[in-house]
């Protein structure tokens, strides 16, 4: 049976040896089974992305030896998508506006002696705002009031009932997305969240194989309530390990993890940076 994987880099900053391992771990997947390999650009926040990255990653992943199967699908360009995805979640009950502010969200859980977190490591939305009258919250709403788009995890996950995916080589996963509280799915200046976004986009784009970090593993259990509150299909999954800086951390642009064409500037060859770049 043919698969459909992708890579989704965002464009905020140049590409490093962390994004080309995950690139050819999916690009690989793909192309041994005969399948498609598709390439997302995921630049839906404004204030982070830039049209130069976006570029370079072409250019990179091009260097790099990789091609890909169609257009590359830019975010950015299916904001009316993701808004009437919400729209749907919204007519069922499914979310409310949350008023509070990340500073004051922070007092609330700094006040409390052992502040739940999330598998993630984040902690835990306290839920005030979750039984805020509906009549009230809209008319903040309507007047302009900045706020979020929470999920009702407790009600959605009573919606859908026991969940699980299916993870190369492991077999069935339990699912447990309540452990991660009342997630934001929009805010003001992000109109959708990574959540949503990308697991819509898996299916408007029919990818029936996620390959990413073994640190994105927990976010799989909010994704499958999300496909299954929509009805979307449930892809396979195959969480891969993440390569590692020399102080023990995750590569990453915060950490300034030395750049692709920092290495092609280097002297280094295509070949020997998918060397480098080997996880398999």
């Amino acid at each position: 049976m043919s698969i459909t994987t992708r890579f989704a880099p965002s464009p905020t900053g140049h590409l490093h040896l962390g994004h080309a391992a995950a690139a050819l771990f999916a690009w690989r997947a793909a192309r041994a089974a005969g399948g498609r390999f598709l390439l997302r650009l995921e630049d839906i926040d404004p204030t982070r992305c830039r049209a130069e990255f976006a570029d370079a990653i072409l250019e990179d992943l091009a260097w790099l030896g990789l091609d890909w199967d169609g257009q590359m699908r830019v975010q950015s360009a299916h904001l009316p998508e993701y808004a009437a995805t919400l729209a749907t979640l919204r007519a069922r009950g499914l979310l409310y506006p949350c008023f509070c502010t990340r500073a004051a969200i922070a007092r609330e859980l700094a006040d409390s002696a052992n502040a739940p977190h999330a598998p993630d490591g984040a902690p835990l939305y306290p839920g005030t705002c979750r039984g805020r009258d509906p009549a009230e919250g809209a008319a903040l709403v309507a007047t302009g009031t900045p706020h979020a788009w929470r999920l009702d995890m407790a009600r959605a996950v009573a919606m859908v009932g026991p969940l699980d995916w299916n993870e190369a080589g492991h077999g069935r996963i339990v699912a447990d997305p309540a452990s991660f509280g009342d997630i934001v799915l929009a805010r003001r200046e992000t109109p959708a969240s990574y959540h949503l976004c990308v697991t819509h986009d898996d299916a408007a784009q029919a990818v029936t194989l996620v390959t990413r970090g073994e640190d994105l593993r927990p976010a799989t259990a909010v994704h499958r309530l999300l496909q299954t509150l929509m009805g979307w299909p449930a892809p396979d999954y195959a969480h891969h390990r993440v390569l590692i800086g020399p102080e023990g951390k995750r590569l990453s642009k915060r950490d300034g993890a030395a750049s692709l064409r920092g290495l092609r500037a280097a002297g280094l060859s295509p070949a020997q940076v998918r060397r480098m770049a080997e996880i398999s």
